[in-house]
């Protein structure tokens, strides 16, 4: 059963409602598990254990790599990735988000989604939907921002839509070498492959990324894949 959130994130809005309304939590947790469609939270966990939550994720990266997210629509593949970019910026980094997809209102959206303030990371975040973005603007963008510093490009298979652009290949090439370099962190979401039939397996995996234009993925050292409300962390 798909649920309406990753499980962590019911888990907050259980917490929430226990602090609210006064009631013990696992009272909090038992209601959240109703509205999903379960008797209760421990049937609900039971059918949801291979998870990670965002802090859990951040805290696994390293300055430098390369971290594919993908999943089908709707799966909450970008909220994960501006929940890691927060979990990044309380730590003090900055935080960068490329989209060609996303708007400013988008975002703030997901920002209230998180429960968190755009506003707390003034000086810290910064979002871009210029429609020239593609490698040689986000290095460019980004040439001077400290070490630590995370990126998050939505998403990886518009970045060479215009034929003006290099070649899907030569531009991961150049990010890869960039994050290096830079001792940055760079989140590619990604999408998935229709063909990807969550009924054979709970989660996409590396061979479900789409991908109209050749990419090596060995270029990116982990991948963290979503589908109903479960999320894997995978070592490339």
């Amino acid at each position: 059963m798909k649920l309406s959130a990753p499980i962590y994130h019911l888990k907050r809005h259980a917490k929430l409602m226990a602090r609210d309304e006064n009631i013990p939590l696992h009272s909090a947790l038992d209601r959240i598990a109703t509205r999903e469609g379960f008797k209760s939270w421990s049937m609900l966990s039971s059918q949801h254990t291979d998870l990670i939550s965002a802090q859990q994720i951040y805290k696994s990266l390293k300055a430098g790599e390369m971290v594919l997210v993908g999943a089908r629509p709707g799966h909450g593949k970008t909220l994960l990735s501006l929940e890691i970019l927060i979990e990044a910026m309380k730590k003090g980094n900055r935080g960068l988000f490329f989209s060609l997809d996303y708007t400013s209102k988008d975002v703030a959206k997901r920002f209230t989604m998180l429960n968190a303030n755009e506003h707390h990371f003034d000086g810290l975040f910064v979002f871009d939907s210029c429609e020239e973005i593609c490698a040689d603007y986000i290095i460019a963008q980004a040439h001077n921002e400290p070490q630590g510093t995370y990126i998050v490009i939505d998403y990886l298979q518009l970045l060479d839509q215009k034929r003006s652009k290099p070649e899907l290949m030569v531009q991961v090439t150049a990010l890869r070498e960039f994050a290096r370099q830079k001792a940055m962190t760079i989140l590619c979401i990604t999408q998935i492959d229709r063909t990807f039939d969550p009924e054979v397996k709970t989660c996409p995996d590396i061979d479900d990324v789409r991908l109209p234009n050749p990419v090596d993925l060995s270029l990116f050292s982990k991948a963290c894949f979503l589908n109903n409300g479960i999320v894997k962390l995978h070592s490339l």
